[in-house]
């Protein structure tokens, strides 16, 4: 997921896209823990989504970037 694609989302959208990435990234590392999953990066991709994620909402909420979803 893209910066860009983030900023252009609301909170409430954002939230859900939220946790349906930790309920994704979850499963991701059920997987890769028990052998069966044969793309191990999806885990990176999924942490660093999440991570970015919470960092749009933490701006927002403190008014560090200003504006809110556009």
């Amino acid at each position: 997921m893209k910066i860009e694609d983030i900023r252009a989302k609301t909170d409430s959208e954002l939230e859900f896209d939220m946790t349906s990435l930790k309920k994704e990234l979850f499963e991701a590392r059920f997987r890769a823990s028990m052998g069966t999953d044969s793309n191990t990066g999806r885990v990176r991709d999924l942490r660093r989504s999440v991570a970015r994620i919470q960092t749009i909402l933490h701006e927002r909420s403190t008014g560090v970037r200003g504006a809110a979803a556009k």
